[in-house]
């Protein structure tokens, strides 16, 4: 097996006390409020597999929320979210599932506020490793390790091509990119993983192209 770095052998810095139960679904948890683009006020967490036998054993239901609170993995208030979420208002659940999944540390995560709500699936594959695998209802595939960009589309010609060229206008290079549907013609959902963080005209002008609904970020 071959590693690209040495955090792929001993994992991140991070709360302990397991990279892929604690460290991984504190980073599931995070980027669910990055791309929510704020601090939801309520969360119902399913959790799957592995997760949903020993999250409370392996701390990651204190992950997840710390996550949602946008701590990173090594942020010590990790281990007092519950009572740091209570602060901020954000009432939360969790959900063990007995539900067939593809991978054993998954979960989903339900959230929202009186203006709307979000869902989002990932797993936990490792060494504090992670994949977004689904965002309401889109099949996708997003590591969290690098910045993206999502964009929520009509399935329409040249949606692709504007997003391209306005990213080349602006010198920034994509490294990964997908685009998923649920129905032809109807909605779809680009995912672009880019080498630096976008700012917020770029986000803006991306918001304003023919035909684009949503763009979220994810910042490195």
């Amino acid at each position: 097996m071959k590693f690209k770095s040495v955090f792929d052998i001993i994992g991140p810095v991070m709360i302990g006390p397991s990279s892929s139960h604690t460290a991984g679904a504190a980073r599931i948890g995070r980027v669910a409020r990055d791309l929510f683009g704020r601090q939801p006020k309520w969360a119902k967490i399913h959790l799957y597999g592995s997760f949903a036998e020993t999250y409370k054993g392996h701390s990651t239901d204190v992950a997840i929320i710390g996550g949602l609170l946008d701590y990173d993995t090594f942020d010590e208030r990790i281990k007092t979210s519950f009572e740091e979420a209570e602060k901020v208002g954000l009432d939360f659940e969790f959900i063990p599932e007995t539900g067939h999944v593809d991978h054993p540390n998954t979960a989903r995560i339900v959230l929202g506020d009186e203006r709307s709500d979000m869902s989002l699936m990932g797993i936990s594959i490792g060494g504090g490793k992670i994949e977004i695998t689904e965002l309401n209802g889109f099949p996708l595939r997003l590591s969290g390790n690098h910045p993206a960009i999502l964009v929520v589309h009509d399935d329409r010609s040249g949606c692709i091509a504007n997003v391209a060229n306005c990213l080349y206008k602006y010198d920034i290079n994509i490294g990964h990119m997908e685009v998923s549907r649920k129905e032809k013609g109807r909605m779809a959902l680009m995912v672009i993983e880019v080498d630096q963080n976008v700012d917020k005209e770029v986000m803006d002008e991306l918001s304003e192209l023919p035909n684009i609904t949503q763009v979220t970020r994810i910042a490195d």
